[in-house]
């Protein structure tokens, strides 16, 4: 696991497909025998696993393991299972994506596959949504996403370029779409309202939680649901005992959403959701991705995101299936009174800001034959995002303000021969319009056209093994810092950074290949057991970066292209459920370099695997198990110069949730992680990982 850092050549291919061999071999030994158990028709009644769950976001619903995308789908009892403090706790166990920065909650940002980078502007790189609605934010030593786990419900991650056909042109790393809670999430048939009542102590370092749902059913037609949560925690400690400074924080955050169906059988719905998260530190860290002597700053986060949603599945007519979503979100940071060593604007009290109007609009087309299903999906999508950066002495040349207008049309085919051959092409075009405001000095609007189809196919070979494949391309379009960012000379940059307008827009061509084992009644009856391996290769072109130059009293572009870079890899998932046993495995391998140097790109995280093995008393409503996280040696990363060593990291966790009797509606969690406190850095965090933390959960439901 430590060559991931060392100078690989083309023979790393011929690993990844060695090693996708010898899965595939393991696996199709026992076919057979799964074969001969289950008579070959499957076992509809067996205990699903986390890859047979629903996935809505890559077109057509179906289960995660028969999706020809790499996928993974995290639900409610994921997420309340992680006893999360920040968002980045819940992709602990998704192979191929890495949470980077720090555990600050100010701090956090992701990284999928190689794609990511704090010291770079490349939030675009990977579209992250709540509800539908497109959440975006870069500043310099700052994280792209700020929220709280208490609202969501639903997480799916599409890996990969491919989900650029309904997302938008640029999603090189791939896809990240958070679902919040609804009122029908509490309410029993029969009632009419619903309070969930949820407390959660973390001893590292006196994390608190407090959380209150309230749901009413007004009618069948109509429910409402209220959220509001107050986190709190003091500076975490690392393996070793040592304080993380500047990691303390407060935050709250509230959801409200209504819900109202009409039409034939109430299939048709509108939703209106107003969110809300904020946090308001004084004497904060600075540098909120990693520890850096930048001094501290009052520093207030407000996160909001408003969201109508109209669906109409039209069930009885096979040229309407509708959905629109009308979106406002508004990331703002407000900073004062730093406290820093450097005099530099950086520490200028001001208010740094996104604000996104969007629009997206989409249909399925349905038709069916005696052996054929195909389904056509076609919309458009347009948003319009104003950037501000105001200090006290007014803009700043290195946060540059400007609008980002995009305006897309995309369509999908999804055809499904004989219920074993599926052919998903698709296409996108997006035109950019990027306007720069006054204050920036030589700066001109650019108008760019960026393309991005695909072609997915997965064939059943029979009810247990699958394979799939697909190629995708995509073109990610400059953004208003890459293009328009500038720094007078310092001591770093002698003869200043200038604008760089010669920036050619992003390429991905990518492919995956991969296949998938559905066993049924494989130890015992009505268990079952699934694994998805993908294989993947991404050649990438100009990546656009941070200009290496240091410029020796010469004026240099703030960011440059990187001609050619290639990342692959391979990915695993396997998960395994019965009435006393579960079990789920992610391993995740990345390598990625610069074709024309050779170096390892920066970006790219250590191999890891993570494995879960649990066991259940169903007669008492407990399930318990341990956790292990193992990662590899690297010698890239967030710290230049630095080796980051392998390490393990093991948990144990406990759940008791009576179903019925006295205590039904109540839950009870405990855990304990990183059981032998180890010390350790994962390769692309600024920060040591928490030493070892004990976690309480308590929650009660009480309908009526």
């Amino acid at each position: 696991m430590g060559l991931a850092g060392s100078n690989w050549n083309e023979a790393s291919a011929r690993r990844i497909a060695h090693l996708m061999g010898g899965v595939a071999l393991c696996t199709l030994a026992g076919l057979a025998h799964v074969k001969a158990q289950d008579g070959g028709d499957g076992a509809s009644a067996s205990r699903p696993t986390a890859l047979q769950r629903i996935v809505v976001g890559a077109g057509q619903e179906k289960i995660a393991i028969d999706t020809p995308q790499a996928v993974t789908v995290l639900n409610q009892e994921d997420i309340d299972a992680e006893q999360a403090m920040t968002v980045g706790d819940l992709f602990r166990q998704v192979p191929g994506v890495t949470v980077i920065g720090s555990d600050r909650i100010g701090g956090q940002s992701f990284n999928i596959r190689g794609i990511g980078d704090l010291g770079a502007s490349d939030e675009s790189k990977i579209i992250v949504s709540v509800d539908g609605a497109v959440k975006f934010y870069e500043q310099y030593r700052m994280g792209s996403f700020f929220s709280d786990p208490e609202l969501y419900k639903r997480v799916e991650i599409l890996r990969g370029p491919a989900s650029s056909t309904l997302y938008g042109s640029g999603a090189i790393g791939g896809v990240i779409n958070f679902t919040t809670k609804d009122a029908s999430d509490f309410l029993k048939p029969g009632e009419t309202g619903a309070v969930r009542l949820k407390t959660m102590y973390d001893s590292n370092k006196d994390g608190a939680l407090a959380s209150i749902v309230a749901a009413y059913r007004f009618s069948e037609q109509t429910e409402m649901l209220l959220n509001g949560s107050f986190r709190r925690s003091g500076e975490y400690e690392n393996g070793l005992g040592q304080a993380i400074p500047g990691s303390d924080f407060s935050s709250f955050s509230g959801l409200a959403k209504v819900t109202h169906r009409f039409g034939d059988n109430n299939e048709q719905q509108v939703r209106l959701s107003y969110q809300r998260w904020q946090s308001d530190a004084d004497d904060t860290a600075y540098s909120q991705t990693g520890t850096l002597p930048f001094g501290t700053i009052d520093r207030e986060i407000t996160d909001q995101t408003i969201v109508f949603a109209y669906e109409n599945p039209a069930s009885d007519n096979p040229w309407l299936d509708l959905k629109l979503n009308l979106s406002f979100s508004d990331t703002q940071v407000n900073q004062s009174n730093a406290v820093s060593p450097f005099p530099h604007p950086l520490f200028f009290d001001g208010e740094y800001a996104y604000r996104t109007w969007a629009a997206k609009v989409e249909n399925t087309v349905e038709h069916q034959g005696d052996r054929f299903e195909n389904y056509f999906t076609f919309g458009s999508q347009f948003s319009y995002q104003e950037r501000v950066a105001e200090t006290r002495f007014g803009p700043v040349s290195f946060h540059p303000e400007g609008t980002d207008t995009k305006y897309g049309v995309f369509f999908q085919n999804e055809f499904i021969w004989d219920g074993r051959l599926t052919i998903i092409p698709g296409a996108r075009i997006d035109f950019v319009n990027l306007e720069p405001s006054s204050a920036v000095l030589g700066g001109a609007s650019r108008q760019e056209t960026a393309f991005s189809p695909k072609l997915a196919v997965m064939y059943k070979v029979n009810d247990t093994f699958s394979l799939f494949g697909s190629i995708a391309h995509t073109e990610r379009v400059p953004t208003l810092d890459e293009l328009f960012s500038t720094n007078p000379p310092d001591a770093t940059y002698p003869g200043g950074r200038v604008l760089s307008p010669g920036l050619n827009k992003e390429i991905s061509n990518a492919a995956e290949i991969g296949f998938t084992v559905s066993g049924y009644d494989v130890f015992t009856g009505n268990d079952s057991l699934q694994i998805k391996t993908t294989g993947f290769y991404n050649d990438l072109r100009d990546l656009i970066t941070p200009n290496p130059a240091m410029g020796l009293g010469t004026p240099v572009p703030y960011y440059v292209n990187i001609n050619r870079a290639k990342i692959f890899g391979v990915e695993v998932e396997a998960a395994y459920d019965s009435e006393f046993v579960f079990a789920n495995l992610a391993f995740s391998h990345i390598h990625g370099e610069d074709k024309s140097t050779g170096a390892t790109l920066n970006t790219i995280p250590a191999d890891t695997l993570a494995v879960t093995l649990g066991g259940r008393l169903p007669d008492h409503d407990v399930s318990f198990g341990w956790r292990g996280l193992f990662a590899g040696s690297m010698a890239t990363g967030a710290t230049a110069g630095r080796t980051f060593g392998g390490y393990s990291v093991h948990d144990l966790f406990v759940d008791w949730k009576p179903d019925e009797g006295t205590f039904a509606g109540f839950e009870v969690r405990g855990s304990v992680e990183n059981l032998f406190d180890k010390q350790y850095r994962a390769n692309l965090s600024g920060d040591d990982g928490k030493g070892r933390t004990f976690k309480l959960t308590l929650a009660k439901t009480l309908g009526w």
